[in-house]
């Protein structure tokens, strides 16, 4: 089933709800001046795509169930994990200079519709599909993702813990998945996105190869603009002067976990 005629794959449709969601929320966090809804809408629209793309399709077989659902859980760990730290932190530092500015606010909005619909394409293609074969693609896909899920969850927590204890006001966490990258949660978020897309790979034909687009958006943003690059710069400001840092900054993978090489100069 699709709404709009002419958008057989709902591709379209996703965009408009996406951007739709984004605009309610952003009247509420513009008018409050407020970041705790920020993160919060980002998970929540992946959810609402996910499940309404599923509702759209009359010959939904257990494969797309599985699909979907994967995306589910992933928007609700990474969405609850949010907003328990946005709550107690009360304030998000990425907005800093950009709350009070309705422009820079909006752009911002709008940029993370975008992201959410971009990330999502080759999900939303799948999902229109009337069948979605369980060949060997789907299967690897799914451990990658069940892979890239637990990497980014235990990276998550494991950050989240560092940062609640007051011992650690004045460090860096280096522990955990930290030891063997300096961004962990990133990499599982980056592996999870390319996995659902290897999961899909058997739908996909003609132009929607295209949706490949989406794992390679998110894995651009979180590299060169809004994760690694801000965090990155954060710390070089905050620890830059420190002589283990800088070991620890210079031994440690940025991305891929490896072994950390702590003699590097």
């Amino acid at each position: 089933m699709h709404l709009i005629h002419f958008d057989p794959h709902n591709i379209l449709l996703s965009l408009i709800v996406s951007m739709a969601l984004q605009a309610i929320f952003f009247v509420f966090a513009a008018t409050l001046k407020t970041d705790k809804v920020t993160d919060l809408t980002y998970s929540l629209t992946f959810l609402i795509l996910a499940l309404g793309l599923l509702f759209l399709n009359p010959e939904a077989g257990p494969g797309h169930y599985f699909l979907a659902g994967m995306v589910v859980l992933w928007s609700v760990r990474l969405g609850g994990y949010l907003l328990v730290r946005i709550i107690r932190m009360g304030r998000d530092q990425r907005f800093d200079g950009i709350r009070e500015n309705f422009l820079s606010f909006l752009l911002f909005w709008i940029f993370q519709g975008i992201t959410v619909w971009a990330t999502m394409l080759p999900v939303t293609y799948a999902l229109s599909q009337p069948q979605l074969p369980s060949e060997l693609a789907f299967t690897i896909g799914t451990g990658l993702w069940l892979l890239g899920l637990i990497w980014e969850s235990v990276a998550d927590q494991q950050k989240f813990a560092f940062k609640n204890d007051p011992a650690n006001a004045n460090r860096w966490i280096d522990t955990g998945l930290w030891k063997y990258s300096r961004h962990p949660n990133y990499f599982g978020e980056i592996l999870l996105w390319w996995a659902l897309f290897i999961a899909v790979l058997p739908v996909l034909s003609g132009w929607a190869w295209l949706t490949v687009i989406g794992p390679i958006f998110i894995t651009c943003i979180l590299l060169f603009f809004s994760g690694i690059p801000p965090l990155e710069r954060r710390y070089k400001e905050k620890y830059g002067d420190n002589a283990e840092f800088q070991r620890y900054h210079q031994g440690t993978s940025l991305l891929i976990p490896w072994f950390p090489a702590r003699n590097r100069q």
